[in-house]
């Protein structure tokens, strides 16, 4: 803080303003009015607008990067200490500096552990959110299941878990791969509170998914034999309410198992997803539309454009 400055010689004695003076000191007065309009409508007011906003403005090669803006920290979470699932581990940014971060809690598929969806911890977080990848209480817990214990991870992230108080409850997200994609998708029908869901090859013997209210992004994969497009991810996408800010990603090239190891298209996608609703920054938009066009990893992509929520 500056100190005013302190001065020996004597004040000048005071002069009636002229009316040149007056009209000068309208002028800047108005050019000051101005200024502060301009710098309103500048990026600060942006992020005043969005209170959720949180990193730099992103690029092509900052969302496909192995690593965002922040740092990453980790704790475990027994499943001695908690109900309703099989605990996990949780990755957060280390800095407390933007304030809180909407969450994520992703379940791994049939007879797999939080191993098999490990990659995608830090690799969101460091994007800025709180990632939960989740142990189900068995390995062969069917979809319906693992709805539930997505949504007690939840619970358990943003009620007493050790980083609660960097999480934004109204904020929160839901992945899946395989049983746990269908589990993401009975998790949105559960709880329509949720900003976003992404099944990853998703696995369900319920075809149709009407009551969803949650922005939902499906990945598919071309080479899926285990749960092949035609009779899961397709029909999944095809029966959310045409109202609802959804996609279809089917990746090409790849297996039912591709989301298990470190994806650039999947990371890519599912960060712009869960930036574009769970933080509402629309900066991300930019990825998700116009539609993304057939590529060397991307067989199609369904969707519509613009989003509305």
């Amino acid at each position: 803080m500056q100190h005013p400055r302190t001065s020996a010689t004597a004040p000048a004695p005071r002069t009636r303003p002229t009316r040149r003076a007056g009209r000068l000191a309208t002028l800047a007065a108005a050019v000051t009015a101005v200024v502060g309009l301009t710098t309103l409508g500048g990026p600060a007011a942006h992020g005043a607008d969005n209170p959720y906003e949180r990193g730099p403005a992103p690029t092509e090669s900052s969302i496909e990067a192995l690593r965002g803006p922040y740092a990453v920290a980790e704790t475990s979470v027994s499943r001695l200490a908690v109900s309703g699932f099989g605990g996990g581990t949780i990755y957060y940014p280390t800095s407390t500096a933007d304030g809180t971060f909407g969450a994520v809690a992703v379940s791994p598929g049939y007879t797999g552990t939080q191993s098999s969806i490990a990659w995608l911890g830090p690799r969101l977080a460091s994007q800025g959110f709180v990632v939960f990848t989740i142990d189900t209480l068995t390995t062969l817990d069917q979809p319906d299941s693992r709805g539930n214990q997505l949504l007690a991870a939840l619970d358990y992230l943003t009620g007493s878990s050790s980083v609660r108080n960097r999480i934004d409850s109204s904020r929160l997200g839901v992945m899946g791969h395989s049983m746990g994609g269908g589990g993401s998708l009975e998790a949105a029908k559960t709880r329509p509170s949720l900003q976003a869901a992404i099944p990853l090859t998703p696995w369900n013997l319920d075809k149709t998914w009407s009551e969803i209210k949650t922005p939902t992004l499906i990945f598919g994969a071309d080479g899926d034999t285990i749960a092949p497009v035609a009779t899961h991810s397709e029909p999944f996408y095809a029966t959310l309410p045409s109202s609802l800010d959804r996609a279809y990603l089917e990746l090409n090239a790849a297996t039912h198992f591709t989301p298990n190891t470190s994806n650039t298209t999947i990371a890519k996608y599912s960060v712009s997803w869960l930036k574009r609703f769970i933080d509402n920054d629309t900066r991300y938009e930019q990825f998700l539309c116009p539609l993304p066009r057939p590529s060397l990893t991307i067989e199609e992509y369904r969707g519509n454009c613009p989003h509305t929520s």
